[in-house]
């Protein structure tokens, strides 16, 4: 009888093990969980899409690499009930759209072009340039992306640079102008302006909620590491093929030297004052290869608990990232976390619905990319869901707050054994791409957690102006005592806060 009670309780205990286990297993969380992908019928419709905007009537345009453009109409309901209907066709590599009093703005190889339905039959007839101040040379790398409209109601463009073994910025060669700047347009006028030099492959642009320009940049020869910038007159972003134009440009651009490949980014500045370090580096293969199409969430909520925050695309990695930006001393900086993978192909664009969903446009075309189809449309959705997420990282004098989307068990959150940081930094060099420099492991002292248990201030030896500080979290629970969905984040450090914030 003894041992048949012993036994018994030996295998409650089993039981109760293998129901735990059962629990953890099922309580696995996976992106899916939350954020869903629904995929729209491409495959006898070649949807290389570069360019996408939400139109007035809550429809969406949508425009190819090959030139057609089409109206997605019913985008919201089930996939298979969208249809798309021809709009307009042979244009040049359109990249970016934007919808202006009646007309549909778009960057084509060689233009900015207006075009419009004029008499109301459903397809554009009517088509304007209005602006052709740049110049081409028929390398096929010089793709122009935009518009976006600044708080000044000017539309900005970011060129592309040629690709190929041409000597770089020899004034005795005769290149294509503006390549590797960003212009703005005034929009009824045509007149273009000079803004911004030094970009080398800027294939996103946008205009964030507060009216400034933000662009992203693929790494390369001369932009080491892949970034997302903030655009402003004057500024050096650190390529020099397009300094030819400088006498084009005239002040303040024609005083700007020749950068020394070798040197340190942060220290460029002291070589060359114009010069502006970005946002946020996007780490190589941690953080994507090629970023492309950004969005700020608009959506007051209805997208999950990340909004006013900027999502950002992946053309290599088929991903959308998360990035977190604040200003500190006049610069923005700020850093960049994982959001969703598992896409069909390589992301151009992205483009927020009426519903707040995101679509999500790709195409594989001339570039390598993960995901098993060579194009598509597809559509990501919150299912309601909250995940337990990083939800902000912001800089301290010493350290870092971290905010979360839930509430931390207070245990985990508070043991610094559970989190890792190190730092590293950039080169700005004449070779294709560079390595995380300088690298250094970093203390972390103490983590304490607010009283309403979402935030937890980290405080890090030896902080370094300059350097990308990378933390990754193991170990850290919600009250359910579930882990994070993610638990990397990469924090641009530009610069050092004097003062305590939230």
């Amino acid at each position: 009888m003894i041992m048949h009670m012993k036994m018994n309780r030996c295998v409650s205990k089993l039981h109760l093990a293998l129901g735990l286990l059962l629990i953890g297993w099922t309580a696995h969380t996976e992106e899916s969980d939350y954020y869903q992908i629904d995929t729209f019928d491409t495959e006898k419709l070649p949807m290389e899409v570069g360019a996408m905007t939400l139109l007035s009537d809550g429809n969406l345009l949508v425009g190819t690499r090959r030139g057609d453009v089409y109206v997605l109409d019913q985008p919201y309901g089930k996939p298979e009930e969208a249809t798309f209907r021809p709009w307009a066709r042979g244009l040049a590599q359109p990249l970016g759209f934007l919808e202006h009093k009646g007309w549909i703005y778009t960057a084509q190889r060689g233009e900015l072009t207006r075009m419009k339905d004029s008499d109301g039959d459903g397809s554009a007839d009517t088509f304007e340039t209005v602006c052709d101040a740049w110049d081409i040379s028929g390398n096929y790398h010089e793709y122009n992306f935009g518009p976006r409209m600044d708080k000044e109601g000017y539309m900005w463009i970011t060129l592309n640079k040629p690709f190929g073994g041409q000597p770089y910025a020899d004034p005795e060669i005769k290149q294509a102008h503006w390549r590797g700047w960003a212009v703005r347009v005034h929009p009824e006028t045509g007149e273009m302006f000079p803004m911004a030099a030094g970009l080398r492959s800027p294939a996103g642009v946008e205009d964030s909620p507060w009216g400034d320009i933000f662009y992203t940049d693929n790494q390369g020869e001369w932009c080491n590491a892949s970034k997302l910038s903030h655009l402003e007159f004057g500024d050096y972003h650190g390529h020099p093929w397009g300094l030819p134009t400088q006498t084009l440009a005239g002040e303040p651009f024609d005083s700007i030297p020749q950068p020394v490949s070798g040197t340190w980014m942060k220290d460029m500045h002291l070589q060359i004052p114009q010069f502006k370090m970005p946002a946020v580096w996007f780490p190589y293969d941690k953080m994507g290869k090629s970023p492309s199409g950004l969005r700020w969430d608009r959506s007051e909520g209805q997208f999950g608990p990340f909004s006013g925050q900027l999502f950002v695309a992946d053309q290599h990695h088929a991903t959308v990232m998360r990035v977190v930006l604040e200003q500190v001393d006049g610069h923005w900086q700020g850093a960049c976390l994982p959001f969703r993978e598992g896409f069909q192909c390589g992301i151009i664009r992205i483009c927020f619905g009426q519903d707040a969903s995101l679509f999500v446009g790709m195409s594989n075309a001339g570039w390598g990319g993960r995901g098993n189809r060579p194009w598509g449309l597809q559509r990501l959705r919150w299912t309601g869901k909250t995940p337990f997420e990083i939800h902000e990282m912001k800089a301290q004098p010493d350290g870092f707050t971290l905010s979360f989307t839930e509430p931390v068990h207070v245990e985990s959150a508070s043991d610094p054994k559970n989190y890792r940081m190190e730092s590293y930094t950039y080169r700005l060099e004449s070779r294709y791409g560079g390595p995380e420099d300088d690298k250094k492991e970093l203390k972390i002292t103490k983590a304490v957690v607010s009283e309403d248990r979402t935030r937890v201030r980290l405080h890090v030896d030896a902080l370094r102006a300059g350097y990308v500080h990378e933390l990754h979290i193991e170990g850290v629970q919600n009250q359910s005592q579930q882990p994070l969905l993610h638990g990397e984040a990469y924090y641009t450090l530009v610069r050092i806060p004097k003062t305590t914030h939230l």
